[in-house]
């Protein structure tokens, strides 16, 4: 059975992935790590599920039974794992987390010793490693060689620092209303500091995580609390983590949700126009809307493309030598000071922007025209390979003949199909989901 899915080894807690799956993981990985280890210490954070305490322990016993040093941070942002892991000289990171998922699902992220996610291959390898029980049994060790395990809990600050270092030293919040909800996530504690000492006033929503409550009703995911307070408390902008905070949603003074793909185009001039965009252009998703390849093209800059997963879109800026890109879900990475997707740290260039411009979020965050686009999200019982579904070639021939654009594809991490349809005439667009969900509801219930 495969181990990794899109965004490390993600499944229900206790089941899929249980303590021994957990330690079973962290020893083969650390079996991996070893080979180019240089300080035989690994950090490991986590968010506020409540599985985490038994994942952590059982991680914990893995890397100390093969002679790791392990030192535990307790609840933290995931992109904050891939910067102290470079920062404190660590071998690697580990994050515990499922992100955007129900509290009853987490999950486990490696980060290498630079805090960068792991490639493809690695992951294949780490895979290779867990499925070899002589290797796992032989690489256990004894006495003094047993490692030890160690809690720090004000690595924070460092985070702190690192986030307010990328915040333009010209400018301030002061004067900034900002609601902002944590989704009783690993943001809970960093989120609201760092704001309010950068100047805002800041009125913060579920922030009070009791291990079950994460991302529930709340957060990038569930938008209306945040919409309602920005209109009730008369704020200027509302941030929207998810539960490992590397993910941003952004409501504007009128209550109303901006698209990501509009925040990825405003972001992307506005660092043009400031000579801070690197690459000649952008990188976002195959999920991106069309508006914003033309917006691009209108700015004399280039939109490329990659597979779902900020670690593909990271794939591309590296290879293109671009420093700015994300998806349309809300991970945006900012390469010249972050690794991976930051919610905070994208909220606070976003902040930039509108303070520089000097108008309100609604007038500069929506710079161009969506095409009309849906995405659904289907429950289904098995991931049949979609070029063996019969009749589905010719659904998608009349797709491209209504010069529709499509992308299907199964969910990395859930038992999902994802039916994404983009063209200019929405009734015709409707009509035509209509017809997929219902032939899908048929070959893969």
């Amino acid at each position: 059975m495969k181990l990794f899915g899109t965004d490390g080894v993600r499944g229900e807690a206790g089941s899929f992935l249980n303590a021994t799956k957990a330690m079973n993981v962290a020893i083969a990985a650390g079996i991996y790590f070893k080979q180019h280890a240089k300080t035989k210490k690994i950090l490991v954070g986590k968010d506020t599920r409540r599985s985490g305490y038994m994942i952590e322990n059982a991680i914990v016993s893995g890397l100390t039974a093969i002679g790791y040093d392990v030192i535990e941070i307790g609840p933290m942002p995931t992109p904050a794992i891939a910067f102290l892991t470079e920062n404190m000289r660590c071998d690697a990171g580990i994050m515990i987390s499922a992100s955007h998922n129900p509290f009853d699902d987490n999950g486990i992220k490696f980060f290498d010793a630079q805090g960068n996610k792991l490639s493809q291959e690695v992951e294949e390898q780490i895979e290779e490693i867990f499925y070899n029980e002589l290797l796992m049994t032989s690489s256990c060790v004894t006495g003094k060689e047993i490692g030890k395990a160690q809690r720090i809990d004000d690595v924070i600050g460092r985070y702190i620092v690192q986030l307010k270092n990328s915040f333009p030293k010209e400018l301030s919040l002061q004067g900034l209303r900002i609601v902002l909800d944590t989704a009783n996530g690993a943001g809970y504690k960093v989120g609201p500091t760092v704001l309010e000492e950068l100047g805002a006033e800041v009125i913060v929503i579920h922030n009070t995580p009791d291990g079950f409550n994460i991302n529930e009703n709340c957060g990038a995911l569930h938008t209306k609390d945040l919409s309602q307070a920005v209109i009730k408390y008369r704020a200027d902008i509302g941030i929207a983590l998810d539960g490992d905070a590397d993910r941003l949603v952004v409501v504007d003074e009128k209550g109303e949700v901006v698209d990501g793909d509009q925040l990825l185009g405003a972001m992307g001039v506005y660092l043009n126009n400031r000579n801070m965009l690197k690459g000649g252009g952008i990188v976002a998703t195959v999920m991106s809307n069309l508006g914003l390849e033309e917006y691009m093209k209108e700015n004399k800059l280039e939109l490329f493309r990659s597979n779902v997963g900020d670690k593909f879109v990271l794939e591309i800026m590296n290879e293109k030598g671009i420093n700015f890109g994300g998806e349309q879900s809300g991970h945006v990475i900012l390469h010249d000071y972050a690794k991976t997707g930051d919610g905070l740290m994208s909220a606070l260039q976003i902040l930039a922007l509108i303070l520089h411009s000097g108008k309100k979020a609604s007038e500069v965050l929506r710079p161009f025209s969506l095409y009309p686009q849906q995405l659904r999200n289907l429950n289904i019982k098995e991931k049949k390979p979609l070029d063996k579904i019969k009749g589905l070639k010719e659904h998608l021939a009349h797709v491209e003949q209504l010069n529709m654009r499509h992308l299907i594809r199964y969910s990395g991490t859930e038992n999902k199909l994802r039916i994404l349809l983009e063209g200019k005439d929405a009734k015709v667009l409707d009509a035509k989901m209509n017809e997929l969900e219902e032939f899908f509801g048929k070959e893969l219930a």
